[in-house]
């Protein structure tokens, strides 16, 4: 592994959402230490990755549910399928084929500034829009009647005008 297969920590993350923000940190730390791992470690350090991940992912989608954004949306969709292959990446290295984790972490890499610039800062937005404060997982001034139920409400999926995510 290499300085290229680490995420550093900067604005370009900063989304203006603490707990948001916090959790990506932590995402991002945990990246770098699966990384930085001895090969004796790297599999125990990986699993806390995917632990987080899994929590990281599951706090996004309930602020999205609680917003009314249907469960078919392109981020759902997309954390699944992330989650899916660092699962399996676990039960491989879990039977000894260790160099799937440097392909996984690779991968993340490569993938997670893309989806926390466009999708993530797009739910961000969403969330202040509709007054859901993530540190208590409430709205503001109560939940809003049919919040996101219309497709033009749903927040940006970072794709093209028009497309249809799902």
């Amino acid at each position: 592994m290499s300085a290229t297969d680490t995420l550093s920590w900067g604005e370009r993350f900063v989304l203006g959402d603490a707990r948001t923000d916090h959790t990506h940190q932590e995402f991002v730390d945990l990246v770098n230490a699966t990384t930085a791992a001895p090969d004796g470690q790297k599999l125990a350090v990986y699993q806390e990755l995917v632990q987080h991940t899994i929590e990281h992912f599951a706090q996004e989608e309930r602020w999205m549910s609680a917003c009314g954004i249907p469960a078919d949306f392109c981020h759902f969709g997309q954390h699944n399928s992330v989650l899916e292959v660092m699962k399996e990446v676990d039960r491989r290295a879990r039977n000894g084929e260790m160099a799937y984790i440097d392909s996984m972490i690779e991968a993340l890499v490569e993938w997670f500034p893309g989806h926390a610039e466009s999708m993530d800062a797009g739910l961000v937005a969403y969330l202040q829009e509709k007054g859901f404060d993530t540190a208590t997982e409430t709205f503001k001034n109560g939940a809003p009647v049919a919040a996101g139920t219309a497709a033009a409400d749903v927040p940006s999926c970072g794709h093209e005008p028009g497309h249809a995510c799902g």
